[in-house]
Parts: C-alpha cells; sequence; structure tokens
C-alpha cells in the first residue's frame, strides 16, 4: 500500500513538473503553436524514469496530455502527441539501460556518446514523428511545413534531453557539495569568468559587424576547465548555465546565432549547446576515468594482491611515519608481527586455494578488528603486521589476544592458528630495523615450544 501511494505521488509530481516546463516551452513555438525549439519535458522524463523507473510513465503522459490540451484544445490529437511524447521517454529509457549503462550513463566517454545518440537522436524521433504527423493529419499544420516543424520538434526533444538529464542525474548522484576553501575560490572565479563570457558574447555589446563572428567559442575554454578541475557535474552545471544565457541572448535578438527568423536562431543556439553539452560531458567523464584508474594503481602499488591488506612498502612507510609522529608528540605506538602456523603443511595437505583462504581468513579477522588508524599489512609470505598508533605494551597484548582467538573460532575448516610477537617503540628499538626485529624475536619465542621455551629460560 505504501508503494502504491508512493508511485501515485511520483507520478503527481512528474505530471505537475512535466506541464509546467511543457508549458514554459510552448511560449516560444513559432513554427507550429505545439513545436518548440526549447523542450526541457524530454530530459525531465527520461531522469525520472533512470531514477524511479518506467511504472510511472503515467505521470509523463498526464503531462503532457493536458499541456496540449491547452494548446490545440483537441482532445485526440492531445491524446496522440502525449503518446508518442511517453513513448519517446520509455524507449530512451529502455536503449539507455539496455546499451549505455543506465544511470550510470555519464561515468564514461563511450556511454555519454551512446547516450546523445540514443536518447538526443534516435528516440526523440519517435515523439517528433508521431506529433507532427497528427497535427498535419488534424489540420493543426501544413503538410508544405511538415519538415521544419519536424526539425524543431526533433531538435528540441534532443537538446532538452543532452542537456537536463545529466544535470538532474549527476547532482541527484551527489547532492552534497563537499567543497573546500581553494575549490570554492577556484569555482567563484570560473563561474564569474563563465558568466561574464557568456553575457558579453549574448548580451549584444558587440557592434553589428562583427557580432555574426563565431565568438561562440569564446565560452568553450570555461566548460574545459569546469571538467578537468571539478568533474562532470560542474560540467553538467556550466553547460546549463551557457545554455541559459545563450538562449535568453538569442530570443532578444543578440548574439553569433541570431537570424533573420526567430526560431532559425533557436535552432542554431540549440544545436551549439547541444554540442558543447556532450563534448564537456565526455571530456570530464574521461578525464574523471583516468583519475580513478591512476588512484587504482595506487592503490595496487601499496596492496598486496591476494589478501588486500596493506603490502610490505605501505608497512614501512607507516612505521616510518609514526616514527616522525613520535618525535612531535612523544606518543608510542606498537607494532604486532602474526605469523599462520603451519601453512606448508596446510599447502601439501589441502592443496594451494586452501591456503591461501587460511591466509586471507586472517586478512580478515585484522581488517575487521583492527582500528581505522591501525595499518594492518601482509609482511611476507605467511607472515603480517599490525601498525598500532598511540597503544603500550599492555594493549598491544589484548589485541594480539582477541586476534588469536577470533581466527581460532572464525568458524572455516581447517581450523587455523596464529603466533603474534609485538614490540613497542622506543622501549623496544628506536629505528624501524630494530622495533622490526624486537618484535620478530618475540614472535619465535613464542612459536618454540613449551620445553624449549623453560629450557631457555632455565639457561
Amino acid at each position: 500500500m505504501r508503494k502504491k501511494r508512493e508511485s501515485f505521488a511520483m507520478i503527481a509530481v512528474l505530471a505537475v513538473v512535466y506541464f509546467g516546463t511543457a508549458k514554459l516551452g510552448l511560449r516560444f513555438a513559432l513554427v507550429n503553436p505545439s513545436a518548440t525549439a526549447l523542450w526541457a519535458p524530454t530530459g525531465i522524463t527520461l531522469a525520472a524514469f533512470l531514477i524511479f523507473g518506467s511504472r510511472i510513465w503515467p505521470g509523463a503522459f498526464l503531462g503532457a496530455f493536458f499541456a496540449n490540451l491547452t494548446t490545440t484544445g483537441a482532445v485526440l490529437t492531445s491524446i496522440i502527441i502525449a503518446t508518442g511524447n511517453t513513448l519517446e521517454g520509455l524507449v530512451a529509457w529502455w536503449l539507455v539501460t539496455r546499451f549505455a549503462r543506465g544511470p550510470q550513463a555519464f561515468e564514461r566517454a563511450q556511454d555519454i556518446f551512446k547516450f546523445a545518440f540514443l536518447a538526443g537522436i534516435v528516440s526523440t524521433a519517435i515523439s517528433a514523428t508521431i506529433g507532427v504527423t497528427s497535427l498535419a493529419l488534424e489540420g493543426f499544420a501544413q503538410w508544405t511545413l511538415y519538415g521544419t516543424i519536424w526539425r524543431t520538434w526533433w531538435l528540441g526533444d534532443g537538446v532538452g534531453a543532452v542537456i537536463v538529464t545529466p544535470l538532474v542525474l549527476l547532482w541527484r548522484e551527489n547532492p552534497h557539495l563537499n567543497w573546500t576553501r581553494e575549490q570554492i575560490i577556484e569555482l567563484a572565479f570560473l563561474f564569474l569568468g563563465l558568466f561574464s563570457t557568456v553575457w558579453i558574447v549574448f548580451g549584444g555589446h558587440f557592434h553589428s559587424e562583427i557580432k555574426n563572428y563565431p565568438l561562440e567559442y569564446l565560452c568553450i575554454p570555461f566548460l574545459i576547465w569546469a571538467a578537468f578541475r571539478f568533474g562532470r557535474r560542474k560540467a553538467a552545471t556550466a553547460t546549463c548555465v551557457l545554455a541559459g544565457i545563450a538562449i535568453w541572448g538569442t530570443l532578444h535578438g543578440f548574439g553569433p546565432f541570431s537570424r533573420e527568423t526567430l526560431n532559425t536562431s533557436l535552432l542554431l543556439v540549440q544545436s551549439f549547446v547541444g554540442i558543447v553539452a556532450v563534448t564537456s560531458l565526455a571530456l570530464a567523464a574521461e578525464v574523471s576515468e583516468r583519475k580513478r584508474a591512476d588512484e587504482r594503481v595506487q592503490q595496487l602499488v601499496g596492496t598486496d594482491a591476494l589478501t588486500g591488506l596493506a603490502n610490505y612498502r605501505r608497512l614501512m612507510e607507516a612505521v616510518e611515519l609514526e616514527i616522525k609522529r613520535y618525535g612531535r608528540s612523544g606518543r608510542p605506538f606498537a607494532i604486532l608481527l602474526l605469523d599462520l602456523d603451519g601453512l606448508k603443511k596446510l599447502n601439501d595437505t589441502h592443496g594451494h586455494l586452501v591456503g591461501s583462504r587460511a591466509l586471507c581468513r586472517l586478512a580478515e579477522v585484522l581488517k575487521v578488528h583492527c582500528r581505522e588508524v591501525d595499518t594492518p599489512a601482509r609482511y611476507g609470505g605467511d607472515e603480517f603486521a599490525v601498525v598500532l598508533p598511540e597503544t603500550s605494551s599492555a594493549q598491544a597484548q589484548q589485541i594480539a589476544t582477541r586476534i588469536r582467538e577470533r581466527i581460532a573460532c572464525d568458524g572455516e575448516s581447517p581450523p587455523v592458528s596464529v603466533a603474534v610477537g609485538s614490540a613497542v617503540f622506543p622501549d623496544d628499538g628506536e629505528s624501524i630495523e630494530k622495533i622490526l626485529s624486537a618484535a620478530d624475536r618475540t614472535l619465535y619465542e613464542m612459536k618454540r615450544p613449551p620445553l624449549a621455551r623453560i629450557s631457555r629460560q632455565g639457561q
């Protein structure tokens, strides 16, 4: 019952938003009262379908129906046009989900180009064809103007998809503004520069003799700046700022896209905005993907491939960091060295897969039962280490006991056990070599048979 109420609420919201944005776009319908070059509902509908699923299609249908009914006054024509608009959204949703990874379409450049083709070119032809054909058949449009109306309808829907859908999805993906002071300052300069440049280009500030020069390209460096420095969400936002000012200026007869007819001017500016939107998003996605790859490489450099713990290199870095921290704060730290008992016997008896699983079992215990500030690492072979900041000898012994108990009672077969040695800096050593050597001595002291330990103590 609750899900039904939520579905009805989402349908109602989509219908209201669709109707409101549709009526706003139809205010600029110049070649026909039902065809406009500014059509945000396509992008809103597709974003809603990708977020909530296709079950809310009645919202798009109702919004489109009432928007067209209040425009033409013809019920049958409004139903046909609304059907085309709804099919457009459903087909775009299916194609993007099937071939462009759905809501994750804007993570990779190749998927962004697929999205632009499928949602901005292919699916929008459905609505334009059904809508313009129904208008011509009902006498609301002249057949001689079919091509002009169709192009206007199709381009308006396509640009609405590539501008609005990414903006909605990317802001919904991460609505939080986790910006540093430096990022806020840089963003302020970015958008101030973009706004100023677009305002100059599309604000009628150039002499009529040079206003038709390709000055719109002065805006592109700011989009590249947004893509390289701030990623997909800021690039989509910057594109929307550009689109808003450019369309406003073009509607007032300003800027390089101003032509004899206002509809032609809008088609030109929409084409420009659509192209730069796809380009900037693809560039931002490529940069983000490259950063993720670099982070992955850095992680692999410092991570043990089998267990996922820190490797020897990161272990040494962690120890060096704690030694430097001790020099500033005077707070000691401890190191645990762990040795998995009988790994060779496990490999010989049960196979190397079981032996590798035993190493991973110990690694999982360390991940779960170590603090966030600790650094568990694979020291080498069947040996592990844990760096414990601000930890005394007694606390280190408690942690070692807890680890031994957890691995012994993990419930998997065959059972395994672990020996643990510990040392504290600076009491047991004042360098990396000495502290590790001290921990190693206590580890192998624990691994000695009881009789050998008694004999050694007697000596």
